[in-house]
C-alpha cells in the first residue's frame, strides 16, 4: 500500500504556496510583494526559499527573459491533508476523537459550527 508524501512545510513556505496557489505563476519579486505587508524580508530570503522549494519538488519555475515564474507544483488539498495529518499522528497519537475535543475545549465553536459538525458526523455515519 504506497501513501501519499507527506509536504511538511514552514510558515513562510506555507505562506508563499498559497500565494502561488492563487496566481498561475509569480515571480520571485511578485511574491516578495505579497508579502511585503504582512512581514519584513529580504528579497533574497524569497528567492532562497523559493530555490529550496524547488529543489524539494513543491513548486517549479520556467525562464521568462530575466527572471524565474515560478508555480505550485502540489496541490493545496495535498499539501493541507498531509500537514493535518501529521499534526493528528504527532500531537494525537492519531486519535480523531481526542483532536476533536481538544479543538472544541480550547477554541470558540459557534452554535452554527456545531451544527455543521452534527451533519458531518451524521453524513459520514449513513455511509459507514
Amino acid at each position: 500500500m504506497s501513501r501519499n508524501k507527506i509536504h511538511r512545510l514552514g510558515d513562510l513556505q506555507l505562506k508563499i504556496m498559497q500565494i502561488l496557489w492563487a496566481r498561475a505563476g509569480a515571480t520571485v519579486a511578485e511574491v516578495h510583494g505579497a508579502l511585503t505587508g504582512e512581514r519584513d524580508l529580504a528579497y533574497t530570503t524569497i528567492a532562497t526559499m523559493l530555490r529550496k522549494m524547488d529543489a524539494r519538488g513543491l513548486v517549479k519555475h520556467r525562464l521568462d527573459g530575466r527572471s524565474f515564474v515560478y508555480r505550485a507544483a502540489v496541490g493545496e488539498e495535498a499539501v493541507s491533508q498531509g500537514m493535518a495529518d501529521h499534526l493528528v499522528d504527532r500531537l494525537f497519537e492519531g486519535s480523531l476523537s481526542d483532536t476533536v475535543h481538544h479543538l472544541l475545549t480550547t477554541r470558540e465553536v459557534s452554535r452554527e459550527e456545531l451544527s455543521k459538525l452534527e451533519k458531518m458526523i451524521a453524513d459520514v455515519k449513513k455511509t459507514r
